[in-house]
């Protein structure tokens, strides 16, 4: 009877123990489950990654479609010409603006509204306005372009911009021998805060001397990816066949500028941006080439911009040799605050000005 009893109370104790056992285990199992989770909400915290809130973060809505009639009556009114009560086919051939191209994703800048930019790189105070004065004295005297050409043309809003020389010509080779320099990221985000100051966009400007657009294009997509951040070409300084820059004036193909177009249409596909604009600097024939054979695309917006110094005369006088009669899509035109008081000139041209030229241009940079 005792061993029956003692039996008993062995079996009693070892099942108590199993069960003591199993329940540590599972508190064991608990509390590291939850501390596992802790520790990983913790690093996530600490790296500022939350996946409950990159979960719920909304996508950015549609942009609305393209209004394709106040599209096209914009251009129109961009042409400067007449306007007919029937516009047909045979009323419209004799006239090389506006340019038949293909109509632009939703979203697009031009030609809604117009461009006032400023330019120039914050090294040097003789590239352009942008390193001549202090940062906030250039906000200021752009918000003050924007207010006169606003004025001058209430019917276009205007977008401020910073057109920022994120590469420049160099007379030296540098170590590579390509006759350029490549600005720091620390410069292009001056520029990229300055644009924002003035609720802008920005441009940045190539001058690639020696070198190419598939070289340097890779090197600044980062930006480019930004939807505020568009492109600007100075073929002035594009140097195809060996020279210096600034010994002679350099030129671009259609070619070149058509893989420029390709390679921003590319980007506005992959990250779901509104269509870009692609600016080339122009004043003489020979610095563009081929230009039937330039291709604006639904993504990307080309502007030439007529990129002449001197007086008022001589300027249109580039503009109408140059620009206009070789149509691509939209114009600019570029007044220099020094340059263009050069004697014998005695002012620069005012907004009202430029409204009067055919076609109007819906890009001004200011130098």
């Amino acid at each position: 009877m005792a061993g029956a009893k003692k039996s008993q109370g062995v079996t009693k104790t070892r099942a108590i123990s199993i069960l003591g056992g199993v329940l540590c285990l599972v508190l064991i199992y608990i509390l590291g489950f939850s501390n596992f989770h802790g520790v990983e909400y913790n690093k996530a915290d600490a790296e500022g990654r939350h996946a409950t809130t990159t979960a719920a973060t909304p996508k950015a809505p549609a942009l609305p479609p393209l209004d394709k009639a106040a599209y096209d009556k914009k251009l129109l009114s961009l042409a400067n010409r007449p306007v007919l009560a029937t516009t047909t086919a045979s009323t419209t051939t004799n006239y090389l603006w506006p340019v038949t191209a293909a109509y632009p994703n939703p979203g697009a800048i031009l030609p809604f509204k117009r461009i006032v930019a400023y330019y120039g790189n914050f090294y040097s105070k003789g590239m352009g306005v942008l390193g001549e004065y202090p940062l906030d004295q250039v906000a200021a005297k752009l918000r003050a372009a924007v207010a006169e050409w606003q004025v001058a043309d209430p019917a276009t809003p205007v977008v401020p911009a910073i057109d920022y020389i994120a590469i420049t010509a160099q007379a030296s080779p540098g170590a590579d021998g390509k006759y350029r320099f490549r600005m720091p990221d620390s410069q292009i985000q001056i520029a990229l805060d300055l644009a924002s100051q003035v609720n802008g966009i920005v441009f940045l400007d190539l001058q690639v001397g020696l070198s190419s657009l598939p070289v340097e294009l890779p090197l600044i997509e980062k930006y480019l990816k930004m939807p505020q951040v568009h492109l600007a070409l100075d073929p002035e300084f594009a140097m195809h066949n060996g020279a210096k820059p600034g010994t002679v004036v350099g030129t671009m193909s259609a070619s070149d500028i058509n893989y420029a177009a390709d390679y921003l249409a590319k980007l506005v596909r992959e990250n779901n941006l509104p269509p870009k604009v692609l600016v080339i600097h122009r004043f003489t024939h020979d610095m563009v080439t081929g230009y039937k054979s330039i291709k604006p695309l639904p993504e990307v917006q080309m502007v030439m911009d007529m990129d002449g110094w001197g007086s008022p005369a001589k300027k249109i006088g580039t503009y109408t040799r140059v620009i206009a009669p070789e149509p691509v899509q939209f114009t600019g035109f570029k007044i220099f605050y020094k340059n263009d008081l050069k004697p014998p000139s005695t002012r620069i041209m005012t907004p009202a000005e430029l409204l009067k030229l055919s076609p109007q241009p819906s890009y001004i940079q200011y130098q």
